[in-house]
């Protein structure tokens, strides 16, 4: 089974309007994407997976205007429509609630979006939602998910997005949230980019803190670098299957692994194991994540 844990929720149901979605170049360097697509392209686009989760992120309650990325709505909108796709589509999508941990409503949020709305896990970014991942704020939400059973999928790493504060979404911090909440499932998106090495020591020490390996083929050096540390740490088991639609598809993020080792071709580098790293499309993230049926 090809299970893709990082996708994001259409912006619209049915197409966009033309010139809707021209895409967004600052995402990766090698081509535009849409980056609000329709149901239709997102369901095309996971053809190749038989299951994926979807989500999106929650306005900062303090500052609500939509940025530039696209990224922030209000609240109920995202869960609502986060929702209506995976109600329609249930035997491919399950879906993670999103939340603003300084939303004073965050955790009623949390209570009717998992049982009224049947979504399963947290989608978070504290670098989007300026919020500092080790506050009190952050905790309390920490905590409820940790009771509920919820993983918390956290942005991590880089972003092109000027307010976007970096060190909010530095992996180091999951060290001390994974230490604060031991049997809360964490999964750390993008390998933490460009701080990879930092994320493998906290996916080494916490068994309950996974990373995912989407928006890393289109950089084809950190890419096979970070493989590399990989696997010489011994985490590639850790590491789960996605993609980060609508930056990019599931298909990519597959065909790339084959070629994780084209930038050290003829050189004497250590190549990383491509049966190992075949693995992780094929990994079973829910049952990791408890969310197996």
């Amino acid at each position: 089974m090809i299970i893709d844990v990082h996708t994001h929720t259409p912006r619209y149901r049915d197409a966009a309007a033309a010139g809707a979605d021209a895409g967004n170049a600052m995402w990766r360097p090698d081509q535009v994407q849409p980056s609000r697509p329709d149901w239709n392209l997102y369901l095309e686009a996971m053809k190749p997976v038989d299951k994926a989760i979807v989500f999106n992120i929650a306005a900062d309650p303090r500052n609500p205007k939509e940025d530039d990325g696209g990224l922030q709505y209000p609240t109920p909108m995202v869960n609502d429509d986060t929702a209506a796709i995976v109600r329609e589509n249930p035997d491919k999508l399950l879906g993670f609630l999103t939340v603003h941990p300084h939303d004073p409503g965050a955790l009623d949020e949390i209570e009717r979006a998992t049982q009224d709305l049947g979504l399963v896990g947290i989608k978070l970014g504290p670098n989007y939602q300026n919020f500092d991942p080790l506050g009190p704020e952050a905790f309390r939400v920490f905590a409820r998910a940790q009771e509920l059973k919820l993983p918390i999928l956290f942005h991590q790493g880089t972003s092109p997005v000027e307010h976007a504060d970096l060190d909010f979404a530095h992996p180091r911090h999951m060290d001390r949230v994974a230490t604060a909440f031991p049997d809360l499932k964490v999964i750390m998106a993008h390998m933490g980019h460009p701080w990879q090495i930092d994320c493998i020591v906290v996916i080494r020490k916490h068994p309950n803190v996974f990373a995912d390996i989407s928006g890393l083929f289109y950089r084809p050096w950190s890419y096979y670098n970070c493989f590399r540390l990989a696997t010489e740490w011994a985490v590639l088991d850790k590491l789960l299957f996605g993609s980060d639609f609508p930056i990019a598809t599931p298909q990519e993020t597959i065909d790339a692994i084959a070629r994780v080792n084209d930038p050290i071709a003829g050189t004497g580098l250590p190549p990383v194991p491509l049966a190992d790293m075949e693995k992780i499309i094929y990994r079973e993230s829910l049952e990791l994540l408890g969310l197996a049926k």
